[in-house]
């Protein structure tokens, strides 16, 4: 399906700036505290056995036993083994690793077409899960992407570093072509240290979907994918000729719009999305669909509830 199949119909070519002032507000803060609350009750015991790692450390948690070897630590033997076996043996300890989690917002010309709600929408919904991984001590970033990678905020950690987060996302306006395959084939040249990559996008990428998510999938890291949906896309208010474009290209069509044709277009946007879903769940990337109409917080719960986001 190509972007001018998906992309709602405009008769002017405008594409609407986003108004980001109040953006991140007193209240948008107040629920975030609420969100990080959340995820600490909920998953606190999930968040804790997932990060494990299978090498030892320094950590708290006990994992086995090995023999003692010349130079080992004293301090690790086990006494009580000792004189119940008269074996010298060492505690192992399980390490517990932070998590890296990368938040790769798509600032494309698509996400803000019209009103720029969906590009909005994903900054808020990035700007939240940030929050909470912020105050879970993981080390986080942010990137935006067109065709490339457009913009990054290095790796942080604490959740005071919210408001870098939020100077970030103020800043990021909607430009350029989509193209995540090529944008994720810099990101993952870019990032070494593997974990957690949030694709926050609309996913209108006339070269195929699929090719940006592969790019995280072959490379190890471990795709969740955001779709922000706008559903009145689905269901343009247009009737006779009128002229559609791609409002990433500038491509032209002269069409004309009946009753007919705008079924026909509804039924392949919905096609479209069942297929994101159909191959998110074939390919066991954790999914979540975001309507711009749901209020983020409770976006942001179905995203834990989803699973795959706390680890």
């Amino acid at each position: 399906m190509g972007l001018l199949d998906v992309l709602p119909w405009r008769r002017e070519k405008k594409v609407a700036a986003a108004k980001d002032d109040d953006l991140f507000d007193d209240e948008f803060q107040r629920k975030l505290d609420y969100l990080a609350l959340v995820s600490r009750r909920v998953f606190a015991g999930r968040l804790r056995a997932e990060r494990r790692t299978k090498k030892s450390g320094s950590g708290v948690e006990f994992a086995d036993h090995r023999d003692y070897q010349p130079g080992d630590d004293f301090r690790t033997l086990d006494w009580n083994v000792y004189q119940r076996f008269d074996r010298l043996l060492v505690r192992l300890y399980e390490e517990e690793e932070d998590l890296a989690i990368y938040f790769i917002v798509d600032a494309s010309r698509s996400m803000g077409f019209g009103d720029g709600s969906k590009l909005r929408y994903a900054k808020k919904v990035a700007a939240a899960l940030a929050y909470v991984g912020l105050a879970n001590l993981d080390r986080v970033s942010i990137v935006t992407t067109t065709d490339h990678v457009s913009g990054r905020m290095p790796e942080t950690r604490g959740k005071a570093r919210i408001f870098k987060a939020f100077r970030f996302l103020r800043a990021v306006q909607a430009d350029g072509t989509t193209d995540l395959g090529d944008a994720m084939k810099t990101f993952v040249a870019q990032n070494k240290r593997r974990g957690l990559a949030v694709l926050i996008s609309d996913l209108y990428d006339p070269s195929g979907f699929e090719k940006g998510i592969n790019v995280l999938r072959y490379n190890k890291f471990d795709p969740f994918v955001v779709h922000v949906v706008d559903p009145t896309e689905g269901k343009p208010k247009l009737n006779g000729d009128v002229l559609v474009y791609d409002c990433e290209t500038g491509d032209e069509r002269e069409v004309t719009v009946t009753q007919k044709v705008l079924t026909r277009f509804g039924e392949a946007y919905e096609k479209y999305l069942a297929e994101v879903e159909r191959y998110c769940a074939t390919h066991q990337v954790p999914y979540v669909r975001a309507g711009i109409e749901v209020p983020f917080d409770e976006m942001i719960l179905r995203v834990f509830r989803r699973g795959g986001f706390l680890r």
